[in-house]
């Protein structure tokens, strides 16, 4: 029977919560309402919150970088993203340097094809503009990629300011738009240089090395070249007071800019560097961990709808490849995992906090991201003609994170130990069960998803 009937859930938008049922026909959503009758398969869902399923806009799997490849590939990593409830991720096809477009979405849909267990999209990060890369970008957009990463920091991935203002200028053409990691790469180079000359080896030496200035400027630039070009632009993981307030300048000079954060920027403090080397590289991140001002101003950015999105930048390796650095931190592997634990950690500790409403956290979870990355109504919604892509969230009972009853390989998490409440009991993905009870019950049955432009 490939009718499902979920009953006497509580339904959760942006715009409230509200009891209903839901009829899934194969992959969609057909009818959503009160007292819905079928012939179908019933499913009691009283008493639980089914979100729309949840979007990771930031995710790095299979990804080469710092001599090694991330511990999670799209087998493990969609597998952890299904556990946490992540219906679809948007993962990027990395451009390395003299590669066209074309070669590095072809390698990652091969990377991706067969092996994922969540849908998945990619946005396309731009290490070498080109004429002839600037020729391929309308291509881009038909094959369903209308999102683009830059960097302003890492050699072999940095962009000067012109190419992203031609970027910018051409993407803007087509209804496209620029995400952004923000660094100043010339401060931190040589900070780490000066640090390496002093002796200062260990990983506690990471933010130090990377202070909040020195995102604050290149937001302040990223945010001056999108005025100049005139175009829409994504701050992606925003880590500090100082940057988020220079969103909040750009807004009132007109820029039309959206701002991501993510879990360990909003529960995380630079204090766990302090800890010996196998601990404190775990936390190993770029942008770092920072302070508890930092969280607050972030939380608050959430509270009052200043930010858009929260995603994970799930990036993982294991102890052992962090042990590359263990008599250099700048060797150190950047990354930690978190596909798996935002959802549970966001309802935990904002929701349950009265940090951010339960319709904020489907809006930052489903339908921002939706909106944001082009896939909305097909995604981020719970509405008849929607994919029935659904969260069956138990609000009840506490638990707590651990690393033993994680998918990702890499073998540890950040939040190891932290206590919960509520968690995911069921996870549909375009009407089929894939997650219940702990347990992935389908593998591998993710597929491609192409995108519109943007609509936030």
């Amino acid at each position: 029977m490939s009718k499902i009937l979920l009953k006497g859930g509580s339904i959760v938008s942006p715009r409230g919560v509200k009891r209903a049922d839901i009829l899934i026909n194969g992959e969609k959503i057909v009818a959503v309402g009160r007292n819905l009758s079928a012939e179908a398969q019933t499913v009691d869902v009283g008493g639980k919150l089914i979100f729309p399923g949840f979007i990771d806009a930031h995710t790095h799997f299979d990804l080469e970088v710092s001599d090694t490849v991330t511990a999670d590939d799209f087998d493990s990593g969609t597998k952890s993203a299904i556990a946490g409830g992540v219906t679809t991720v948007v993962d990027f096809a990395t451009q390395n340097k003299g590669e066209t477009l074309s070669d590095a979405l072809n390698n990652w849909h091969i990377k991706a094809f067969g092996k994922s267990s969540c849908d998945y999209a990619f946005h396309m990060a731009i290490s070498d503009w080109r004429e002839d890369i600037k020729n391929e970008l309308p291509a881009m957009f038909e094959q369903g990629v209308t999102s683009f990463k830059v960097y302003m920091i890492y050699d072999a991935m940095e962009l000067n300011d012109r190419a992203i203002y031609e970027l910018m200028k051409e993407l803007k053409k087509y209804g496209g738009i620029v995400g952004c990691h923000c660094e100043n790469s010339g401060i931190i180079g040589k900070l780490r240089e000066e640090a390496l000359a002093r002796g200062e080896t260990q990983p506690k030496h990471h933010p130090l090395t990377r202070p909040d200035f020195t995102e604050a400027e290149a937001v302040n630039r990223f945010l001056a070249i999108a005025k100049a070009a005139d175009a829409p632009c994504i701050v992606v993981h925003l880590s500090t007071r100082l940057g988020y307030q220079e969103v909040l300048h750009a807004r009132d000079e007109g820029v039309e800019v959206y701002a991501e954060t993510c879990p360990q920027y909003l529960l995380l403090d630079d204090s766990v560097y302090d800890a010996p080397f196998d601990t404190a590289s775990e936390y190993v991140c770029s942008p770092p961990l920072r302070k508890r001002e930092d969280n607050k101003a972030l939380w608050d950015a959430l509270k009052t709808n200043n930010a858009d999105t929260v995603s994970t930048d799930h990036c993982s390796f294991t102890v052992e490849q962090k042990r590359a650095g263990e008599s250099d931190f700048t060797k150190i592997p950047n990354g930690m995992p978190g596909v798996e634990t935002r959802a549970i950690l966001l309802y935990t500790y904002g929701v349950k906090k009265h940090r951010i409403s339960l319709q904020q956290m489907c809006a930052y979870l489903s339908e921002n991201p939706a909106r944001l990355y082009g896939m909305y109504p097909k995604k981020g919604v719970i509405k008849a003609g929607s994919d029935a892509d659904l969260v069956i969230f138990e609000p009840r009972g506490h638990g707590k994170i651990t690393a033993d009853r994680c998918h990702s390989r890499c073998g540890y998490t950040p939040f190891e130990g932290v206590k919960t409440v509520g968690g995911v009991e069921q996870v549909y993905l375009r009407g089929k069960l894939v997650y219940r009870g702990g347990e992935i019950v389908l593998e591998h049955s993710g597929k491609y998803v192409t995108r519109d432009h943007f609509d936030l």
